[in-house]
């Protein structure tokens, strides 16, 4: 007995931090976060970093995309061996077992110093091509007038009167009339669309839909601003709010800065990913109460999220991920 009242104490201590834990998670996890959806073939890839999410954003946790075989990222060619570890090799592994194999009958390469010379010449052969494919390659390298390359002037981001928004170089949402035209190379690297200053218009407003929409627990307006897998996560987490008799109340949201990370296309389906710092007031109330559960309202939290919007040929941008930075 006496050692059992000894464990009473700590076991106590133990249960009670369990619990407390316990309630944590379930707390943290009735609030809309973490990382989910589809980035196509990028899914699984971490996304460009941009001056609004400059750290690495969360890999994305839940997703209908089944994970591929490992692909080379986006804008890096996949390793090459030079000339002995492609065809060249190939070629003097050939020959040399060519060579090897007619000593062994009596006549091969005329002997084996012959044999070494000869496979000497190859490979000073081999070496002169492969400078020859490198000095043909730096040419079809597009240069400027004077001879250097020219450069690829990133998507950046423009504060313009603390209202937020995108901007695409020197102009952009709400941005002055005095700013200088963009010029027509000035584009992202990773832009492989084409993303215009409209379509960064559409992806404020879809943060704004999106909040708002589930807010107010309109089903039929989240579907039409997001895919179906979105859809279903969005419906799914608004459904354990109800079971847990919780309400999440966003309002007052607004983009403080955001950046285009990268868009590509695949077949007809487009996608673009965004980095967006915004402010809204979030609060957690009681369903039926209405009485504050956690947050307080009317102060404004900022967060910044990686948001990916997909569009078919000739259909609106909707919502297809959420990562968290």
């Amino acid at each position: 007995m006496s050692r059992l009242k000894r464990f009473t104490a700590p076991l106590a201590i133990l249960a009670i931090a369990l619990i407390a834990s316990l309630s944590v998670v379930d707390s943290a996890d009735a609030r809309r976060g973490g990382s989910f959806g589809s980035r196509g073939a990028r899914t699984f890839q971490a996304p460009a970093a941009t001056p609004t999410a400059p750290a690495s954003t969360s890999p994305i946790q839940r997703s209908m995309t089944q994970p591929s075989a490992a692909a080379p990222a986006p804008g890096v060619a996949p390793q090459r061996g030079g000339f002995f570890g492609g065809f060249g090799g190939s070629l003097l592994g050939g020959l040399a077992l060519g060579g090897l194999i007619g000593m062994l009958m009596g006549n091969g390469f005329g002997g084996l110093a012959g044999g070494l010379g000869f496979i000497l010449q190859i490979a000073l052969i081999g070496f002169g091509l492969m400078l020859l494919m490198r000095f043909l390659a730096s040419r079809r390298q597009p240069t400027a007038a004077g001879g250097a390359p020219l450069p690829q002037e990133p998507v950046t981001k423009q504060a313009f009167g603390g209202l937020g928004g995108f901007g695409l170089g020197n102009s952009g949402l709400g941005g002055s009339s005095a700013a200088p035209a963009r010029p027509a190379n000035a584009r992202n690297a990773n832009d492989e669309v084409g993303i215009l200053d409209s379509d960064l218009d559409v992806f404020e407003r879809r943060l704004a839909e999106v909040q708002a929409a589930f807010a107010k627990e309109d089903y039929a307006a989240l579907r039409a601003v997001t895919t179906p897998e979105m859809m279903s996560y969005l419906s799914e987490e608004l459904g354990q709010n109800a079971t847990n008799g919780l309400r999440n109340d966003v309002t007052d949201v607004k983009l403080l800065k955001g950046d285009l990370a990268e868009a590509w296309r695949e077949g007809n389906i487009d996608y673009a990913t965004v980095a967006m710092c915004y402010e809204s007031c979030d609060v957690m109330r009681n369903r039926t109460t209405g009485e504050i559960v956690s947050g307080e309202p009317g102060r404004a939290s900022e967060t910044t999220e990686v948001w990916t919007f997909t569009r078919r040929s000739g259909e609106e941008w909707k919502l297809s991920a959420i990562q968290e930075v």
